[in-house]
């Protein structure tokens, strides 16, 4: 029988043969050369090793291979199977294996009992729709795996999950666990599509202590014991009912997961290789500024992030081996007291540069990471939406400015658009409505929105504090934010409408104004940040201040204990230094990195350095 894109499921052997997940995924088209399947958009390629029928064979793939990237013409390439050819061994990323269960496998004698208990406090139900209680359940805990390891692919996965069953694949069912009250206590994601099996997708449960383990999203607001033991025996159950030969588990992963498919009965199935290159022909550049521009219309390079198993949280240009610029990390002070060492460092919001190797030399000594608040996705999403509604009491900005003020703005932020420019292609896309927010956004969110766009135009696609907590997250550190969504709301909604206004009206300063601060924060010269900046309108005693002394008092438990790495905006640095002088510690400026250790040690010479404490 022929293979096509619509019987593709009679032969799928691993949860990448299944059409309907790849393409709820992506919008990659399905591309068959003789035994194997490949995924392929834009500049992407995926290439799947494991045969569609008979065995593997290296010939025949390198040949298949090699016929999928004349046809595509895709630079960003990666490939996984059981085995590659000896040509990608090099490329190799990542090694694991897949684990099954089968349809007919029984409940272990141990799990019996509180699965049964389970049972008697919930009801178990399929859905194909991503309802609201599925995202307030997706919210929390996305929230609360931002303080515990967690893979990266698997939150890459978590975030995909809206757009997956959007495309209204029946085959992509949510299993969820509700109470008598129906509110959703766990879920798990299943695709039936494959003829012979189903593929669990994912979740990520939560302990009644609250500490992810990334087996399936599970409520602890709404916590119940062994909830997400009653869903894995649905799924077998159901499984079997739907004539499935077993449940595909998927990947290892890590330790904990692993303990727990185990636990369950899973045994190894097909050993698991990734490979990740760039391919010859046009330059990664050129490619990366293709997909970039797409990204809003299209996500289908990012498939290979997800399925694929790639470390996710990376732009184009780091799939494509372009990544950021990186410099060494200045902006840092060594904090004692007694054989206790802990780092405080200043972070700005927007950068241009990458510090990502001297965080991870940081925290390789580190085992708290500690930040102003929360920086996960559902925590962000709730400020944005806290910024976007202006109190009825509240002049909207675009009454207190001008029209030539407004008009000066935009061209800041937009740069040129007339027409020569355009065709030309010096004008770039609008991605902020200037006007929109001036009229409707709070005095802070207007700020921020309007300044963050004017650096991303500049190059400024960088966050430093985002940059720390996603590498802290990364490497498995214990993250602590200081600070709560009320408490970050209450002190950025006293910003003075006053210096937002001045800020806006000096627009044609904030060039300048970035460069000095970029110059600035890479040699670590914290004086000369702090004076380029003190114009910013978050710069005041309310913000600034009273956040100061909360700080001080949160952070230093953790100081005294020692292996802690703190991370504030910049400006809290002025402050903060000499009030933990007061509290026992010694302070001083310890930079990554030659240059900027030369710097400071001329600053020094010089008596413009850093305060010896």
């Amino acid at each position: 029988m022929k293979i096509t894109p619509e019987n593709l499921a009679d032969f799928a052997r691993v949860p990448e043969h299944s059409p309907g997940l790849m393409s709820a995924l992506s919008n990659g088209e399905a591309i068959i050369f003789g035994q194997y399947l490949f995924f392929a958009a834009d500049n992407w390629l995926s290439a799947i090793a494991y045969p569609l029928y008979g065995k593997y064979d290296n010939a025949e793939f390198s040949r298949a291979l090699d016929k999928a990237q004349d046809k595509t013409g895709a630079q960003a390439c990666f490939a996984i199977g059981s085995f590659l050819p000896q040509k990608l061994q090099a490329d190799i990323v990542e090694r694991d294996r897949f684990y099954i269960v089968g349809a007919d496998a029984a409940i272990p004698k141990r799990l019996k009992n509180p699965v049964a208990k389970a049972a008697e406090k919930l009801e178990v139900s399929e859905t194909g729709t991503f309802t609201p209680r599925h995202r307030q359940l997706w919210a929390e805990f996305l929230q609360k795996s931002g303080a515990s390891p967690m893979h990266a692919r698997v939150r890459e996965l978590y975030a995909k999950t809206p757009q997956a069953m959007r495309a209204e694949n029946p085959d992509l069912r949510f299993l969820d666990a509700r109470d008598k009250d129906g509110k959703l206590v766990a879920c798990l994601l299943l695709d039936y599509g494959p003829r012979l099996f189903t593929s669990y997708i994912l979740g990520a449960r939560f302990h009644g202590h609250g500490v992810p383990d990334s087996l399936g999203a599970h409520s602890r607001r709404n916590y119940v014991p062994h909830a997400h033991d009653l869903l894995f025996a649905e799924m077998i159950a159901r499984s079997r009912k739907a004539g499935k030969h077993f449940v595909n588990l998927g990947l290892g992963v890590n330790e904990g997961i692993l303990r727990f498919k185990l636990k369950w009965g899973a045994r190894p199935y097909y050993p698991y290789l990734m490979a990740q290159w760039t391919a010859k022909g046009r330059s990664a550049h050129q490619v990366a500024e293709n997909i970039e521009a797409r990204d809003n219309e299209n996500v289908g390079h990012t498939l290979a992030m997800v399925l694929m198993r790639y470390q996710g949280n990376v732009s184009a240009r780091q799939v494509l081996g372009e990544a950021p610029v990186r410099k060494p990390y200045a902006m840092l002070w060594k904090v004692e007291k007694g054989d206790k060492i802990s780092w405080l460092g200043g972070t700005a919001h927007f950068f241009y540069y990458s510090f990502e190797p001297s965080f991870r030399r940081l925290f390789r000594n580190v085992d708290n990471v500690i930040f102003e608040g929360p920086l996960d996705a559902a925590f962000m999403a709730k400020v944005d939406e806290a910024g976007k509604s202006l109190p009825e009491n509240m002049t909207p900005l675009i009454d207190l400015l001008s029209e030539d003020e407004i008009a000066r703005l935009e061209k800041t932020i937009w740069g040129p658009q007339d027409k020569l420019s355009k065709f030309l292609g010096m004008a770039v896309k609008k991605k902020k409505d200037v006007r929109w927010l001036l009229r409707h956004a709070r005095y802070w969110h207007a700020f921020f929105s309007l300044w963050t766009a004017f650096l991303e135009r500049q190059g400024w696609k960088n966050s430093v504090d985002m940059e720390a907590w996603r590498v802290a997250r990364d490497m498995g550190k214990n993250i602590i934010a200081m600070e709560s969504l009320e408490e970050q709301i209450d002190s950025l909604g006293s910003l003075p409408v006053e210096r937002v206004l001045n800020f806006f009206r000096a627009c044609d300063q904030w060039k300048k104004r970035a460069k000095t601060n970029l110059h600035a924060y890479l040699a670590g010269d914290l004086e000369l940040m702090f004076g380029s900046s003190a114009e910013f309108p978050t710069r005041t005693e309310y913000v600034i201040g009273r956040r100061d002394q909360r700080f001080r008092e949160r952070m230093r438990p953790y100081l005294e204990e020692g292996r802690a790495a703190v991370f504030v905006g910049t400006a809290h640095l002025i402050n903060l230094r000499k009030m933990l002088v007061e509290d026992g510690f010694s302070v001083r400026q310890q930079p990554f990195g030659i240059l900027p250790r030369l710097r400071l040690g001329y600053r020094n010479i010089s008596g413009k350095g850093d305060v010896k404490w």
